[in-house]
């Protein structure tokens, strides 16, 4: 059976078409269907807004034998829950007027199926069975009282934080995972809620103290108990033994990029702990320690490049090279700072920018990308990295850094706001596509990779390159949305309008970026704090970099 779907094209603009099988001619010897009608737009052009209570309208080329209805006609949803119905009769009853016995929800999806075994009076069949759909709109109505948008900024951060501070593993302090991982935490995602947790003391959710001790415990933990491989951190470790948890068969030992991500939370730590108190001066030199322990040139295995992963059982089995343009950036920045295991330029020349191919510099959209993918990729290529090193007048051989991060996430947002797969729900509020749960698992959402899911984390973490459209973003997802993705952590991880499916998960690697960036859009604390780390700006030197706080 061949369908066309209702598809939304713009914020609330619910559209619904429809097609026959095999149609016929309307001819004295063929029973077809002449007209569908929903609400008051005929098949033959886009509906928008369908009424929770709509008017479904069918009309035949000839009268209908009525006898031959029951059963023939169905209502149904995605999960093929039944919708019970009424019919009235017109035009001789040529004509027949589907009401449904209750009123529907806001973007309920409904299927109407009307089968070939109808009869018309003179006992001709209908010609083939037609499909249609159709999906009522959505429901604009504020689900919270209106606040400012700085009150709206603070809320999110507040919220969001939970995740980092109620929910730290008991033991180590570390971030876990996901909010069902039990022990598994995750490196990266760590070093995202210690960068968190300064932000926490910072807007008063926590006293200094608090996130001192925290931060301390998470140190310590790192330090003796966590397994490390040449100075690197797993993926993924059990939080209250520090053993490694494989994150795919090979992928068992040391990951360089995790790392880098937990490094730069931890030098964000190390500047921000600056009282001069034996107890800062303290974790100041404990986190030193770790990050002078990282053996990143060692993780080139004798090349150009830097590797992404080494393993104790089965080497650079993997053999993953570590180059651009992606979110890895920031560990050859901190690959080249490092005192004691630093990599020179030619490494991220010929490993990370690939002695100039990283460069993309097509337009999307009207903007110029000038480095990856066509499209961009998702959109957290453009924030991990850039939690703690500013791209604002960030420049090096191979691109203005400022003008990649703006223009990547406007690719992004005119992408959904375009909608080429017209899915429903995309609009110019409703945006936002990177790597995330879906429907069915997990994925790297981008244009080259969309399924209908917007993740919120992708919009929201880039406020502080596109503050306008990121805004509307956000008032979309708490104002129009909370009642589906606002719980107790903050915004849930994914949602898709068009699978009517809503995330019931919180990731540490989506949670951390949101509270961080809007930090920085708002003060630019952590960029402050992580870029006048004195080893940071020689590696950013030393790989060519050139910005205003260099």
């Amino acid at each position: 059976m061949k369908y066309i779907y209702l598809l939304l094209s713009t914020l609330g603009l619910f559209s619904f078409s429809c097609t026959k099988n095999n149609p016929g001619t309307d001819t004295k010897e063929n029973f077809i269907i002449k007209t569908i009608q929903v609400d008051s737009l005929n098949s033959q052009t886009v509906f928008n807004n369908i009424n929770y209570n709509p008017y479904i309208k069918i009309t035949f080329n000839k009268n209908i034998n009525t006898s031959t209805l029951p059963g023939n006609i169905t209502l149904k949803d995605d999960q093929g829950k039944s919708y019970p119905f009424t019919l009235l009769f017109e035009n001789n009853d040529s004509s027949l007027i589907i009401q449904l016995t209750d009123k529907l929800g806001a973007l309920t999806k409904i299927y109407c199926t009307i089968y070939p075994q109808i009869k018309s009076v003179d006992n001709t069949n209908l010609n083939t069975s037609y499909s249609f759909q159709f999906v009522t709109k959505f429901d604009n109505t504020p689900k919270f009282p209106t606040i400012t948008d700085d009150s709206l900024l603070t809320l999110v951060q507040k919220q969001t934080f939970k995740y980092f501070w109620d929910f730290g593993h008991p033991t180590s302090g570390l971030s876990r995972e996901r909010n069902t991982s039990g022990n598994t935490c995750t490196t990266g995602g760590t070093g995202f809620g210690i960068q968190s947790i300064i932000v926490g003391i910072k807007r008063n959710f926590i006293t200094r103290q608090q996130g001192l001790e925290r931060i301390q415990k998470m140190v310590d933990f790192l330090d003796k108990k966590a397994i490390k491989y040449h100075g690197a951190y797993a993926h993924w470790l059990d939080g209250a033994t520090g053993a490694t948890i494989p994150f795919s068969q090979y992928d068992d030992g040391g990951d360089l990029v995790e790392t880098s991500y937990l490094m730069q939370g931890l030098l964000t730590a190390k500047e921000f702990f600056d009282a001069g108190t034996p107890e800062e001066e303290k974790i100041k030199t404990d986190i030193t320690k770790l990050y002078n322990n990282v053996e990143w040139s060692w993780y080139q295995n004798g090349q150009s490049t830097l590797f992404w992963h080494w393993s104790s059982n089965y080497g650079w089995k993997m053999n993953f090279r570590i180059s651009g343009w992606n979110e890895a950036l920031i560990t050859y920045i901190l690959a080249a700072a490092s005192p004691t295991y630093p990599i020179d330029i030619q490494t991220y020349q010929n490993g990370w920018a690939k002695n100039g191919s990283i460069k993309n510099n097509k337009t999307f959209y009207n903007y110029v990308l000038p480095l990856g993918p066509d499209l961009g990729g998702p959109l957290f290529f453009e924030q991990y990295t850039f939690l703690g090193v500013d791209p604002f007048g960030l420049k090096d051989q191979y691109a203005d850094y400022e003008l990649q991060v703006k223009n990547h996430s406007l690719i992004n947002y005119e992408y959904c706001k375009q909608n080429p797969k017209n899915y429903l729900g995309y609009s110019e509020n409703c945006w936002g596509l990177t790597a995330s749960d879906t429907y069915d698992g997990y994925t790297a959402h981008e244009p080259n990779n969309d399924r209908g899911v917007i993740t919120p984390t992708a919009a929201l973490s880039s406020i502080a390159f596109t503050p306008k459209e990121s805004l509307q973003a956000l008032r979309f997802f708490y104002y129009q949305m909370g009642d589906k993705i606002w719980k107790d952590y903050g915004f849930v991880d994914a949602f898709s309008l068009d699978k009517n499916w809503y995330a019931d998960s919180f990731l540490a690697i989506d949670q951390g970026p949101i509270i961080v960036m809007i930090e920085n859009y708002r003060t630019k604390f952590l960029w402050s704090l992580f870029t006048k780390n004195n080893e940071v700006k020689n590696g950013m030197k030393k790989l060519g970099f050139t910005a205003p706080y260099l």
